[in-house]
């Protein structure tokens, strides 16, 4: 599924370019994808996403955030037994709590046996080697700062559509800056700044 540019062809002609069509749709594609793949967040709103992470530990991160979870986005979480087939599902407030983008499992609300089978040789309170986790995360408006960073690098790439490092036209000479070379524009460090935030450490994500 594509996802949606960080910022729209009104938002970028308040910004002062005055490039329209496609050649303004390319440079918000290419600057949310930068954007994007710094944070390594969507940042726009995902509803109802199935992922499936590594347990094994008291704590679980959901790699995407901000979560959303309210009646029309439910979070569900299983805990998968692997090769026995068997799912555990949990509840939150009685297998897990929720804080921010970690769910911490909680002690067993069961009292395991061996007649249940696993989960009943796993210690207590440690997600099980894999869950899979449905839920629904990002902002439905996008932060102002993230808007201004993608507007900057599309102006900015809108500016060099050649990629030229200077122009000349009779005595007047024109030298662009680096960030606008090389296939569109790169994050500058003020641009990094701005975005820390908002960025994730790398997750390793199985898909569903």
């Amino acid at each position: 599924m594509a996802l949606p540019p960080l910022a729209t062809a009104a938002d970028l002609a308040a910004a002062g370019a005055t490039v329209t069509g496609p050649a303004a749709d390319m440079a918000l594609r290419r600057a949310s994808a930068r954007v994007r793949k710094y944070t390594r967040q969507t940042l726009t709103l995902v509803e109802g996403e199935t992922i499936t992470l590594a347990g094994g530990g008291r704590v679980l991160a959901l790699p995407q955030r901000p979560l959303v979870v309210d009646a029309a986005h439910p979070l569900t979480v299983t805990e998968l037994s692997g090769m026995t087939g068997i799912e555990l599902a949990c509840i939150e407030g009685r297998d897990f709590t929720r804080l921010g983008s970690e769910l911490t499992r909680g002690e067993p609300w069961y009292q395991p046996t061996r007649l249940m089978g696993w989960p009943w040789n796993r210690p207590s309170g440690v997600w099980a080697p894999q869950v899979r986790v449905t839920y629904s995360h990002g902002y439905a408006e996008v932060p102002d700062d993230v808007v201004d960073v993608v507007l900057a690098l599309a102006v900015m790439s809108l500016a060099n559509p050649q990629n030229l490092r200077s122009e000349a036209i009779d005595d007047y000479q024109r030298t662009f800056a680096a960030e606008t070379i090389g296939g569109g524009a790169t994050l500058s460090r003020d641009h990094m700044d701005a975005l820390r935030p908002y960025r994730r450490a790398a997750f390793t994500v199985a898909p569903s």
